[in-house]
């Protein structure tokens, strides 16, 4: 089993990861490759992480429930 300390390390760092990527890639969807995507990047990742950190408190329990459902799988 996974210490609590050990999920939470990850939870952040998982959820960093994504809502870098993810506030990228829509950022620049919406503006376009330019400059003023580059000025706004930063600003939309630091609202995306915690936003994505909480969310991920409950859909990621829920997850795990509905593919513990589908696989027959046992929660822990």
């Amino acid at each position: 089993m996974v210490q609590k300390r050990t999920m939470i390390i990850a939870q952040i760092l998982i959820t960093g990861m994504m809502a870098l990527i993810m506030s990228g890639i829509m950022s620049m969807i919406a503006i376009g490759p330019n400059e003023i995507w580059l000025k706004a990047w930063p600003h939309q990742f630091i609202i995306a992480w915690p936003i994505a950190f909480i969310v991920t408190q409950f859909v990621g329990r829920f997850g795990f429930f509905l593919a513990g459902k589908m696989t027959g799988a046992q929660a822990h």
